[in-house]
């Protein structure tokens, strides 16, 4: 199945951007009358047909819509240090985006190697993960924050957790299923001293994710996989 995805929907008439329209109608050669299906972002699947085509223009007359398809019991958001080589980054968010993600907020730390990032293209990738693997919510890419501004904006989340050494405590014996959790995951250098102080003080958990030493992205998608399975 191909999917695409627009939230330019108006009754029963949905309108795919002009990428999508592009990629839709030029490059698969859909035209007039044919079926398509799309989601929303926000939980909704949609299945139609093709009502009007241009060469940057793709109308959609919705024939039927699920809400609230696949919903998963819990919301989950990785804070995680952008990694000095940006492709390990975007191979994060296309994983933890197909396994299942809510929200991903790119946290600076002290010992981060990367502070800029396009989140345009970012967000790109996440939409084309969400399309590839079936699914109709969108995860929520914040701006990058640093540390102590992350600390500032996150204080109720009902579970929080930050990734640490096998010293700590074992995520998959540490958390409750469909419990909304955040969890922390920092740069190649680690957090600071200051930042683990800081994070504890605001009731964050350390766990870990294994025995072994794990990349950032490695922790990122360790984390996501576990969390999902515990929650199956």
């Amino acid at each position: 199945m191909i999917l695409f995805y627009t939230n330019y929907i108006d009754g029963n008439i949905a309108r795919l951007d002009q990428d999508q329209a592009r990629h839709c109608v030029q490059v698969l050669r859909k035209k007039v009358g044919d079926a398509i299906s799309f989601v929303d972002g926000e939980g909704g699947f949609y299945e139609g047909i093709i009502q009007e085509t241009g060469k940057k223009k793709c109308v959609i007359q919705i024939l039927q819509n699920k809400q609230g398809f696949n919903k998963r019991p819990f919301n989950l958001h990785i804070a995680i240090a952008p990694t000095k080589n940006i492709n390990r980054l975007e191979w994060f968010l296309e994983k933890a985006t197909e396994i299942g993600i809510d929200e991903i907020t790119p946290i600076i730390c002290h010992h981060s190697e990367r502070r800029h990032l396009k989140t345009d293209r970012l967000r790109k990738i996440i939409v084309a993960a969400m399309k590839q693997s079936l699914k109709a919510y969108l995860p929520i890419l914040h701006e990058p924050l640093s540390f102590k501004q992350f600390m500032q904006l996150h204080r109720t989340t009902e579970v929080k957790y930050i990734a640490q050494g096998a010293e700590s405590i074992a995520l998959k014996d540490n958390y409750s299923m469909q419990k909304d959790v955040l969890l922390l995951i920092g740069p190649e250098g680690d957090f600071s001293k200051d930042e683990l102080a800081l994070a504890y003080k605001n009731g964050f958990q350390g766990v870990h994710m294994g025995k072994n030493r794990l990349r950032t992205e490695t922790a990122g998608i360790v984390a996501c996989h576990t969390l999902n399975l515990l929650n199956e």
